[in-house]
């Protein structure tokens, strides 16, 4: 049986909290901390696309679709046109292959089939590598800090060189008090394979990032391919960035890059009332305090035989407002068809969730199945209220139970649906 907790879903939910951002935004970034790139600029129409290419002043050039999701370059667009990355020889040319990509969804593998809105592309001119290398700083929990990763093969799937050739990968663990020594980068950067015509200069890129890492609250860097050129300048060729979400109020210059289009706008709409949510395939809302029990209530939704609509953690303090705000999120799906609650009151009061439930129900009508298994501070003033408010709402003490009984009505309502049968359960009488 398929579980969460060793899912993709638990590693999108822990994602979430984390800022990306696009390609031209990265490369921004970059070129503030004296990190060489190739020259490019942005542009949002095939217009500003062609001025781009002609102030590049080179016929050698690559045009980059800016969506937030891996494999551009073997996607294809909603309109037939393959590749959101492409090589092309003049300013007509971009303007041409600009029109084809602005205003149109690319499918990649990490997309899934619904893909993400292409509203910019990236011109840049084209640059020769001799080698290319792969380099990332990461936020590991085993050594407790950043850990520098890097192989003398860039240009391809880290994950794919760990599976075939776990030698190519080096790791270096950074003390956080000690910091990065010079000695240390210019290492690595020999293992990577560097001429040493170029390692002094790596070593100087790499002690850069790791500055940037710092100074910006990173908790992913990413540059693949690193480059050695023809000329033998050591470049940046592409980065990817991740930024620690509570970092905001520390980096407003970086949190001002988001770009919410290349976001589900129920999560945009939970950023806004702090709120842990993330969309998944299934079925059953489920609406929980604590990351951690979020992810054992999906689990156990799933060995009943159902399917978690979504990842939904209120936090430990959450408002009745925020209740209510998490309800409208869940029920915004349209394959929702029953809602489970599960709060374990610590900090959390099991009273003000059922005052956020009440007030939801109400508000919204609500006429899906709702379950909810309430233990903790002040739970028995919670079912008091939940009593009173004479709504038709299915409470459980046992957790195993409550998911039991969501996955079995929300089964009975999807079959209404499907016999076009209207089944109404807790509209406010």
């Amino acid at each position: 049986m398929h579980v969460y907790t060793s899912s993709s879903a638990s590693m999108a939910a822990q994602s979430k909290r984390f800022l990306s951002i696009h390609e031209h935004s990265s490369m921004g970034l970059l070129n503030q901390y004296g990190i060489n790139t190739p020259r490019g600029q942005v542009a949002k129409t095939a217009q500003e696309a062609y001025q781009a290419a002609k102030q590049l002043g080179t016929d050698d050039m690559v045009i980059k679709a800016q969506v937030l999701a891996g494999g551009r370059g073997k996607g294809t667009f909603d309109n037939g046109f393959k590749g959101g990355v492409r090589t092309v020889y003049s300013p007509s040319e971009v303007q041409a292959v600009a029109e084809k990509m602005l205003g149109h969804k690319l499918i990649t593998k990490q997309t899934g089939a619904a893909g993400k809105l292409c509203n910019a592309v990236y011109v840049v001119e084209r640059k020769y590598a001799r080698r290319e290398f792969y380099f990332a700083i990461l936020m590991d929990r085993k050594s407790q800090g950043p850990v520098l990763v890097a192989s003398s093969q860039g240009g391809v799937d880290i994950e794919s060189v760990a599976a075939e050739n776990p030698d190519a990968i080096h790791k270096l663990p950074i003390d956080l008090e000690k910091g990065l020594d010079r000695q240390d980068a210019v290492r690595l950067a020999e293992q990577m394979g560097f001429s040493q015509t170029c390692v002094s200069d790596a070593a100087d890129t790499i002690m850069k990032l790791y500055t940037l890492f710092l100074e910006k609250d990173a908790t992913m860097v990413e540059i693949n391919p690193m480059a050695e050129s023809a000329q033998h300048e050591v470049l940046c060729m592409d980065a990817k960035f991740g930024f620690d979400d509570n970092a905001d109020f520390r980096q407003p210059e970086v949190f001002q890059l988001r770009d919410v289009t290349q976001e589900d706008p129920r999560e945009v709409k939970a950023h806004e009332y702090k709120l842990n949510y993330i969309g998944l395939d299934g079925d059953i809302g489920c609406l929980v305090n604590g990351a951690g029990l979020a992810m054992s209530t999906m689990d156990i939704i799933k060995l009943n035989g159902g399917a978690p609509a979504n990842f939904l953690d209120v936090g430990g303090s959450a408002t009745v407002q925020q209740v209510t705000e998490a309800f409208k999120l869940i029920s915004s799906d349209s394959h929702v068809s029953a809602i489970l609650v599960n709060i374990f009151g610590g900090i959390m009061r099991c009273d003000v969730i059922a005052e956020g439930i009440i007030t939801a129900v109400n508000e919204l009508k609500l006429d899906i199945p709702l379950v909810v298994r309430l233990q903790g501070t002040k739970v028995n003033e919670a079912k008091q209220l939940i009593a009173q408010s004479n709504l038709r709402i299915i409470a459980c003490d046992d957790l195993d139970e409550a998911a039991r009984k969501s996955v079995q009505l929300s089964k009975i309502v999807k079959m209404a649906k499907q016999a076009n049968i209207n089944v109404q359960f807790d509209v406010p009488q």
